[in-house]
């Protein structure tokens, strides 16, 4: 069930009560759990945080907390399914589920008792009507009763009586057909693709402003989880820009608010601005040099995986008028006179090579007077945290230490994920580079595919889904067409990631999830769907070609 006011439907219920917040491997979600603990200290509600990487984990995260909680709050994961189904709760569980997966599960949103949804309602939801998916079965059961009545009539009138039960019956059943005919349908159309809905972290924000608890720290919490959704491609561009006039909005009533405060330029301020700024990843904490040869946008414009983009790379600085040796130190230590109006030049020489989106529309945050981070910074330091691969760290040691990345207390702990986020952007732009030049990208008609094989450098970090995730859309925008990356790891199975078509009108909508099912099913390959995203699975190693083949034959 959608709710619909969150400050009396939700938090009120769950203001004296202990609650587990069961939250999902993932920038957004880390975010959004971030605001809610914020609130929750506020008024002193009691909780369990408890990181769920699958949909096995939050099984047994259930299992273990069900006898002493009795409210459930899951953060990006729980919507796109039927919860009831899988975790069999007993009737006093309340499920309270804010995610951005959609589609949403009919189940779910039909359910009134247990299931609460904190789901946007303006989103494009396209629920089906409860009439064309549900059918009470009374009229059957009130029919059956009638013929029984019908057998102590006269043996003369009853046989009459048969003939039009029996036409009665007939007709029910083909109606019955009928309606399961069109239900499938209604079903299929509306479960086919997967998308993303309005970030949960704004949600959550949405929920501190009507509470008035909403500080700048939730404000840029609730930016990153927006931030996150762009620069991992999980939403349509005319959403991220609606999105970002929501939250500048509210950036200017704090800015306002703040501006008589005497401790405004205290040094341990923070500030959040509006931002026009340049798509060149990291490049406040990088050269120029080799942000613009590690992001994507200006690799794949330039294709430097060629001669001729490197050759064309040098003729864009060339044009900027930058000297090598300004452009290949760290931007901090670059020329005033250069950085002043360095964006304007970029730009400028950007617009000649085609590249008309160098700039975009985010947010910055100044910590005191020296720390200054781009919301993108944020997105790509944190998640290099959530998935490092350095050492023997558990999954839960990596949530934690992303979690504690987000505050600004911690800006030791953030330098590192920028470190960790530099060698993921390295490595994602040799292994693109590497796959194209050695022809690893193979046309299997309706779809491309990539393997990389056990033994490929890198093969590590490729083994967790956002890494592997934002190496496919490099390796897609490089090709400009659609493609289906696989990797090899050590259980003896391969992770399939499904990547849509991509387009500038692109409405980033996942039709691999269902294929991916149907597929398996077909060829009873052995697969795992425990990630949250339905186009993530595993696969056992010696399925592959008959799942591909599957694959091929269903998409043709």
């Amino acid at each position: 069930m959608f709710i619909a006011d969150i400050r009396k439907d939700f938090y009120e219920v769950v203001a004296n009560q202990r609650v587990v917040l069961l939250v999902a491997p993932d920038i957004d979600a880390l975010c959004a759990c971030k605001i809610l603990q914020a609130l929750f200290h506020c008024d002193q509600i009691q909780y369990t945080l408890v990181p769920v990487t699958g949909w096995q984990e939050l099984g047994t995260a259930f299992l273990e907390h069900k006898e002493q909680f009795r409210y459930f709050v899951l953060i990006n994961c729980g919507a796109n399914v039927d919860l009831l189904e899988m975790l069999q709760p007993d009737d006093d569980s309340i499920f309270f589920i804010c995610d951005t997966h959609r589609p949403v599960d009919v189940v779910n949103v039909y359910n009134d008792t247990q299931i609460k949804l904190l789901i946007k309602q303006d989103d494009d939801l396209s629920v089906p009507s409860y009439d064309d998916i549900f059918r009470d079965e009374d009229e059957e059961g009130e029919d059956s009763g009638n013929e029984s009545d019908e057998g102590s009539e006269p043996s003369g009138k009853r046989r009459r009586f048969d003939e039009g039960a029996v036409e009665r019956r007939i007709e029910r059943q083909r109606a019955k057909r009928e309606w399961e005919a069109r239900r499938r349908e209604i079903l299929f159309d509306y479960e086919q693709y997967e998308y993303h809905g309005t970030s949960a972290a704004m949600m959550f924000f949405e929920l501190a402003w009507v509470l008035t608890k909403d500080t700048k720290d939730m404000l840029w919490w609730a930016i990153i989880g927006l931030t996150d959704q762009w620069v991992h491609d999980k939403i349509t561009n005319m959403k991220y820009v609606t999105d970002i006039a929501t939250m500048q909005r509210h950036v200017s009533r704090h800015n306002h608010r703040n501006e008589d405060e005497e401790n405004s330029l205290s040094i341990d301020c923070m500030r959040i601005s509006f931002e026009y700024d340049l798509r060149l990843t990291l490049y406040q904490h990088w050269s120029l040099y080799e942000s613009i040869y590690n992001s994507c946008y200006t690799s794949c414009s330039f294709k430097l995986w060629t001669l001729n983009g490197q050759k064309k790379l040098q003729e864009f600085l060339a044009d900027m008028g930058l000297p090598l040796k300004q452009v290949r130190q760290k931007f901090n230590s670059m020329d005033m006179s250069i950085k002043e109006n360095l964006r304007d030049v970029i730009e400028e020489s950007s617009n000649k090579y085609g590249m008309k989106d160098i700039r975009i529309q985010t947010f910055g945050v100044h910590f005191g007077f020296k720390n200054r981070f781009l919301a993108s910074d944020m997105v790509h330091a944190t998640a290099a945290l959530l998935e490092s691969a350095e050492k023997d760290d558990s999954e839960t040691d990596n949530f934690i230490k992303a979690l504690d990345a987000l505050s600004r207390s911690n800006i030791d702990r953030l330098h590192s994920g920028i470190a960790l986020a530099k060698k993921k952007l390295i490595a994602i732009q040799q292994t693109v580079a590497s796959c194209i030049c050695t022809n690893l990208i193979l046309s299997q008609g309706p779809f491309l595919y990539c393997y990389l094989m056990e033994g490929t450098p890198d093969v590590k970090l490729f083994s967790k889904p956002m890494a592997l995730t934002l190496l496919c859309k490099y390796l897609l925008k490089s090709l400009c067409s659609f493609t289906h990356g696989v990797l090899d790891v050590e259980k003896g199975t391969v992770i399939v990631v499904g990547i849509p078509p991509e387009s500038e009108t692109s409405d980033k909508k996942n039709f691999f999830g269902r294929a991916f099912e149907k597929a398996a099913e077909s060829t009873s390959s052995r697969t795992l769907h425990d990630h949250f995203d339905t186009s993530i699975i595993e696969l056992k190693t010696e399925d592959r070609s008959k799942f591909l083949d599957a694959l091929i034959t269903l998409l043709s």
